[in-house]
């Protein structure tokens, strides 16, 4: 105690002596504390003593810490913040909570909670005294905490398994590394012996980072995922920066590697159901600390609390696996045609697991002409199915008995539908392909469906629109009406469904201008390529079935 602190308790009994010398103690014994500094403040602001538990904290001594000094200290981002309301506590003469990072004495920083009050005597604002407390770990807990809510949240209302990953990667990007790959795992591959394939579904960087391409790579048995895979449990490796062992380089990941100069990485299992549905790979670059053990609890931790949605994506996708299945199972084989190519594609709805009513069918007739159909049954179920196959069924048999124009069999095919009383809202369009002389033609009749679209070698496209009528059963004795096209050589013909055009609350127009503007720029390109690339163009998820089946002449 100093010869000042004598004289001031000079004349004060020894109760108040005692209590003074307590208060003292523990005064002191606060400002030791590890985990804490306690500091004192002249009225505007500025630092007026030592503070031994600062010093402890951040490794400034006195003569860099005295004044503004202190802000040294504070994280470059957070400075002038905590400049910001410090001057804005002072100016008012309020109390100061403010949560910033702080740098240790190690060099690392983190979070503290700075809290000050103004002390007054007589009215007269004295000094300010503060602390700042390390809260490192509760901020975690809390930035946890909110970063689980929001992967629940995220995650609630999907059930796209690949859309659910792919949110996944972000949020894990967002938070925990700098650059994140879930792999999709076939169903029982931990059991397989060797090799197996993966499906990259979702690949994220932060900003300048290159991603790694989407496609499915074969993973060897010495690989990290593979061991990831058939352990169940986590693998992580740490290494200098930009020497990656080959074994947890997963196969494509080579630029991304290379441009981040990656330190480490962890392969984290998504178990659910007791299967391996999906393996994260999470990486950090070489400006960044490698990821470490509480990282990968984290990572852990995201995917328990995704779990719920991860399951009901599985099942999901497996049902849907099995309804996919059994609609191609529907579907017929395409004809060897001389002189022209055919090509078809279906691809089902993200968002529905049941089968679907859309289909295309082509088969040839006796006299040598070509049928081609394609149409849609409402819903997204076994009835729906059902009719799909019964009216595609019908129409086969009416195209085979009798050689007459395309509306008159759709005629047919109404007064068949009718008797059948169902209210099922069907369209469809019953085209013939014949070759006449040296020249291909399309005779065709609309039911209620998108026209077919006509793409010229120049790259020009029209809608052919000279026979459409109403859906099929419904109660008219209007005529169905037939058309005649030519098809010029090296032209290309495509029949659809209307999921490869319908946009949710866009008018029909503006997929159909968009359709033709997309399959006229593709009017060169090899006819599967052309069929890839419309449906890439698709905005997902899509939430109809599509199908489609297109037709290039030869110009032979």
């Amino acid at each position: 105690m100093s010869d000042n602190d004598d004289q001031t308790m000079r004349g004060q009994t020894g109760v108040e002596i005692y209590a003074a010398r307590k208060f003292r103690r523990r005064y002191q014994s606060l400002a030791e504390i590890e985990l804490q500094a306690v500091w004192a403040a002249e009225p505007d602001g500025a630092i007026i003593e030592e503070m031994p538990g600062w010093q402890r904290m951040t490794g400034l001594t006195w003569e860099e810490t005295r004044g503004e000094g202190w802000l040294r200290a504070v994280h470059p981002h957070d400075r002038a913040a905590v400049r910001r309301r410090w001057s804005s506590t002072v100016h008012r003469r309020t109390r100061w909570n403010q949560v910033f990072r702080l740098r240790r004495a190690d060099g690392t920083y983190r979070h503290v909670r700075g809290r000050a009050v103004p002390v007054f005597e007589e009215g007269r604002l004295v000094e300010w005294v503060g602390t700042c407390v390390d809260i490192e770990q509760e901020w975690q807990q809390e930035q946890n905490r909110r970063l689980l809510d929001k992967v629940a949240a995220a995650t609630a209302d999907i059930g796209d398994l690949r859309e659910v990953l792919g949110l996944l990667s972000q949020v894990i990007v967002a938070n925990v590394s700098d650059g994140c790959g879930i792999y999709l795992i076939t169903e029982d591959a931990d059991q397989q012996p060797g090799s197996f394939l993966a499906e990259r579904v979702a690949c994220v960087s932060r900003d300048g980072l290159p991603p790694a391409p989407l496609r499915t790579e074969r993973f060897g048995e010495h690989s990290g995922l593979v061991e990831a895979v058939r352990s169940r449990r986590p693998v992580h490796r740490t290494f200098p920066s930009g020497a990656p062992p080959p074994e947890m380089m997963p196969p494509g990941t080579e630029g991304w590697f290379e441009h981040a100069r990656c330190n480490s990485i962890a392969l984290v299992p998504v178990l659910v159901d007791g299967t391996v549905a999906a393996v994260v790979a999470a990486g950090a670059s070489g400006s960044h600390r490698p990821i470490d053990v509480a990282e990968i609890d984290l990572l852990g931790r995201i995917l328990d609390h995704a779990h719920p949605h991860l399951s009901n994506a599985v099942r999901f996708q497996r049902t849907q696996r099995i309804a996919v299945a059994l609609q191609h199972s529907l579907l017929p084989d395409l004809p060897d045609l001389p002189g022209v190519e055919i090509c078809a594609r279906y691809w089902p709805s993200v968002t529905d697991a049941e089968i679907g009513g859309d289909w295309y069918d082509s088969f040839r007739l006796p006299g040598g002409a070509t049928i081609l159909t394609i149409g849609d049954v409402a819903g997204h179920d076994l009835a729906a199915a059902v009719t799909m196959s019964q009216t595609r069924n019908i129409l086969r048999g009416l195209a085979m008995d009798r050689r007459e124009p395309p509306g008159h069999l759709l005629r047919r095919l109404d007064r068949v539908l009718e008797a059948f009383r169902d209210d099922t809202f069907t369209t469809c369009i019953l085209a013939r392909l014949e070759n006449v002389g040296d020249r291909w033609r399309l005779r065709y009749s609309v039911a209620g469906h998108p026209p077919p679209l006509l793409i010229s070698t120049g790259g020009r496209g029209r809608y052919l629109e000279a026979a459409v009528g109403p859906v099929l059963g419904l109660p008219v004795d209007e005529r169905r009406t037939s058309a005649v096209a030519a098809l010029p050589p090296y032209s290309t013909l495509l029949l659809y469904t209307d999921g490869l055009i319908e946009v949710p609350g866009e008018h029909l127009d503006e997929g159909l201008m968009r359709l033709r503007r997309h399959a006229a720029a593709l009017a060169h390109a090899p006819l599967n390529e052309f069929c890839d690339q419309l449906l890439a163009q698709v905005l997902r998820p899509h939430k109809d079935d599509i199908a489609m089946i297109a037709v290039r002449m030869s110009g032979d």
